[in-house]
């Protein structure tokens, strides 16, 4: 109806002012030719101002039938009497609805062409302004600001964190207002983005579109639904356009941010390593020291048979020994932590690597009973013997800690079914490993809940034995037994050749 009145109105307008300026010139006595050149301008202007093309048609055909009506004898009357003037008709017409056509084609292109310049204009200033923006919240702000200005409806942005998950209010702007809105729906609304698979989804309110990166959804651009003017495919395409944009600040942002976390982790680690093994350093020279001297001490107070300083000194040395061992793996800590941790493989016979940890361990707990089984033939395995021996006193020495006294510990060797690795396993039959504890059994720092005796455990010997024996190309696991009450370590060896190392 609109449309109607409007081009009723131009028409109505501009024959008037066409037909005063027609009696003008002819009055004048300008020829004819000149009045028509004037309903044609008219014709022009009429097409101009109104942006359906049926309307310039209409009123081309009024303009001529309007100078046929005030300016061909018979006047003011629809007659024809000269016979010449219906050729004049028909070219005008003619002519009228080619200017109409070529003046509406005109228009168009020039509303195209200034759509197209707005677009371009406002991705421009959108990806110029995220290419600037520091924080999640300056990109939030330029989003929404840049959108609502273009589509004159109410835009809101939701954040992901960045393992995800929606936040649970929104920054939301309209002409009118900017503020902080809470998410309506919001299970339903994460459950959309886990199944979406079109580019955008609805509800009752806004028109909501995924915010994708290469790691996930990084958020959900909102816009405001309006009956009555709704989005049009240029207008959803340059969305899109918009969206990518955003994807690539907000990822830019985030990994800018990790790295200065990174950088900063890995200064603070590098300065932790550096003070653990200057301290594992210094004390490494006064404990073996007081190891030495008060394994002097207990040889010497047997001769008095004094039970209570024998025992004395026999606590000495256990602290002190237990104190070297942390040492040492803190050492290996450091060493693991700066990329150094690297085996200088040479052949070695398991039977003697074995022998030393054994001899080892139960210079330090001799009341245990250990059974060994290896196989009646030598074996030579690649490897640094003592990283290995540190990694098999590691394991027996938590077996020790969470055993009783008079419980066995089984170490054993095998060769691999494949004949390409020899398989260690060392088995103690204490309390069994709960499931939550087991996938993070290998973590650094990660102490697990049965109970130890002795020494709490720090959560070093483990990770140090998985580090160890990656180093050696092998592979370590741990597992409850199932048929009866225990755990069992099994760690394996390649036997490739050396000389390739």
């Amino acid at each position: 109806m609109k449309i109607i009145i409007k081009g009723l109105y131009t028409f109505l307008v501009s024959m008037t002012v066409a037909t005063l300026l027609g009696y003008l010139f002819k009055e004048l006595g300008f020829p004819e030719t000149n009045i028509v050149i004037v309903y044609l301008l008219a014709i022009q202007v009429i097409t101009w101002l109104n942006e359906h093309f049926v309307v310039g048609i209409l009123s081309s055909i009024g303009a001529t039938l309007t100078f046929n009506y005030f300016f061909t004898a018979p006047f003011l009357t629809l007659s024809v009497q000269d016979p010449s003037y219906i050729i004049t008709f028909i070219i005008m017409t003619l002519s009228s609805v080619l200017t109409s056509t070529l003046t509406t084609h005109v228009k168009k292109n020039a509303e195209i062409a200034r759509a197209r310049e707005r677009e371009t204009l406002v991705l421009y200033n959108l990806t110029s302004q995220l290419t600037d923006a520091m924080d999640e919240k300056s990109i939030t702000n330029i989003v929404i600001q840049n959108l609502n200005g273009f589509l004159s409806r109410g835009i809101g942005l939701i954040i992901c964190s960045v393992d995800g998950t929606l936040d649970h209010h929104f920054v939301y702007q309209d002409s009118q207002l900017h503020l902080i809105r809470e998410v309506e729906g919001y299970h339903l609304l994460t459950k959309q983005l886990k199944d979406l698979k079109a580019s955008h989804f609805e509800n009752e309110e806004f028109i909501d579109y995924p915010i994708k990166g290469r790691t996930g959804v990084l958020g959900v651009l909102r816009i405001h639904k309006n009956e009555s003017l709704s989005l049009n495919q240029k207008e959803h395409v340059l969305i899109l356009s918009l969206i990518e944009s955003t994807a690539l600040a907000l990822e830019r942002i985030r990994i800018t941010e990790q790295r200065i976390i990174d950088r900063e982790q890995a200064n603070q680690e590098r300065y932790r390593s550096t003070l653990l093994r200057s301290i594992s350093h210094d004390l490494r020279t006064p404990l073996s020291s007081i190891l030495g001297n008060s394994e002097n001490l207990i040889q010497m107070s047997e001769a008095f048979k004094s039970e209570i300083l024998t025992n004395t000194l026999i606590g000495i040395h256990d602290e002190a020994d237990w104190l070297y061992h942390m040492v040492e793996n803190i050492l290996s800590l450091t060493k693991l932590q700066e990329g150094k941790l690297a085996a200088r493989k040479q052949l070695e016979l398991v039977e003697e690597v074995i022998g030393s940890v054994i001899e080892r361990f139960s210079k330090n707990f001799s009341t245990r009973n250990i059974e060994v089984q290896v196989p009646d033939e030598p074996i030579y395995v690649p490897m640094e013997a003592k990283l290995i021996e540190q990694v098999l006193f590691n394991i027996l020495d938590n077996a020790h800690k969470h055993t009783a006294d008079n419980d066995i510990i089984k170490l054993s060797v095998r060769k691999a079914e494949t004949a390409d690795g020899i398989i260690f396993s060392i088995v103690n039959f204490g309390p069994s490993i709960s499931r939550e504890d087991l996938p993070h059994i290998f973590e650094l720092f990660y102490t697990s809940q049965l109970v130890s005796k002795g020494k709490s455990n720090i959560g070093l010997g483990l990770p140090i034995c998985q580090a160890i024996i990656n180093a050696h190309g092998g592979t370590i696991q741990i597992r409850n037994i199932e048929e009866e009450k225990g755990v069992e370590v099994t760690f394996t060896l390649p036997l490739e050749d050396v000389s390739n190392e």
